[in-house]
């Protein structure tokens, strides 16, 4: 069984209290001056069917019912956020939008462009970690910063909905000190101990390091995470088994390892000495969950059909 977040609370819950001013700026890049379609169709009560058309993890549900909240609509969903929605080859109703239909025509399009992206992130990662899990790996499987400006929020809430970690949210939630970091300051050493002076005690220290060699000048420096980057997948077992033999009983640390790790090719970087998986494959360029928003047209409200 797969231990993940969605399965101990409502996810909601996590998002900051700045998060629906977002969703605002979002319907206002939509509509940013006249809705001369809204005018068409009026303010008359309507029902619209989500429908879900390709197959996958359904991910995004606070954003979804937040555009429509804004736009004087409600939502009535008919499975769960983290469900798998299979479609076999047709559709499959999700959810019933109540409102104006105005209203439902307005959100429709920023509400589903949230889900599709939300709902792809969240497919690919739980696809990854089943594949790991499968395969023997129990550490953790986390996504990267490498998210769209603007999105990053919506992007690691699919990433958590997925059952993967969403490793830093930003440049504040943890110091890593990449190559060029060292470079800048002079050494691995110099690096951690002007990290470890500004940020305390409370903010982890990870290096990125290129060999077993600057791993080892790391852990001595008192970084918590070493990030093993670009190493073959025999080279990151060779170097984890070895750094975890070293280090045994002297150093508390975990071994991360990224750079080129996708669904295709992680299974060959499965090492139990190795704590993190991180990857940027589960966010970036994923293939989107298809989703449409159809108005239920009603007995005598659609158009006339000529006998």
């Amino acid at each position: 069984m797969i231990d993940m977040a969605i399965d101990h609370g409502e996810l909601a819950h996590i998002l900051p209290a700045s998060w629906k001013p977002q969703i605002t700026a979002w319907l206002a890049e939509d509509t940013p001056s006249f809705d001369v379609g809204g005018f068409v169709v009026g303010s008359a009560h309507r029902t619209a069917t989500l429908w879900g058309k390709s197959s996958g993890i359904l991910a995004g549900v606070p954003f979804f019912n937040e555009v429509f909240s804004q736009c004087g609509c409600t939502v009535t969903w008919h499975t769960h956020e983290g469900a798998h929605v299979e479609t076999h080859g047709g559709k499959t109703a999700l959810a019933t939008v109540s409102g104006p239909a105005c209203g439902l025509l307005e959100g429709e399009r920023v509400a589903l462009n949230i889900l599709a992206r939300c709902s792809g992130v969240a497919t690919v990662s739980r696809h990854l970690l089943v594949n790991l899990r499968s395969a023997g790996y129990r550490g953790i499987l986390a996504g990267t910063r490498k998210t769209t400006p603007g999105f990053r929020l919506v992007e690691k809430y699919g990433m958590l909905v997925g059952g993967a970690d969403t490793h830093r949210m930003d440049l504040s939630t943890m110091t890593m000190l990449k190559d060029n970091h060292v470079w800048s300051r002079g050494s691995i050493t110099k690096a951690v101990k002007a990290a470890k002076a500004a940020g305390g005690f409370s903010l982890k220290i990870e290096v990125e390091v290129q060999s077993e060699e600057e791993a080892n000048e790391a852990i001595e420096a008192g970084a918590d995470i070493i990030m093993l980057d670009n190493f073959t997948g025999e080279g990151v077992k060779a170097a984890a088994r070895s750094l975890k033999e070293r280090w045994a009983g002297k150093r508390n640390f975990l071994l991360e390892v990224s750079g080129g790790l996708t669904v295709d090719n992680a299974e060959s970087y499965i090492c139990n000495d190795v704590d993190i998986l991180s990857t940027s494959s589960i966010h970036q360029g994923v293939r989107h969950v298809d989703f449409s928003l159809k108005i239920n047209v009603e007995k005598g409200q659609g158009p006339e059909v000529a006998s």
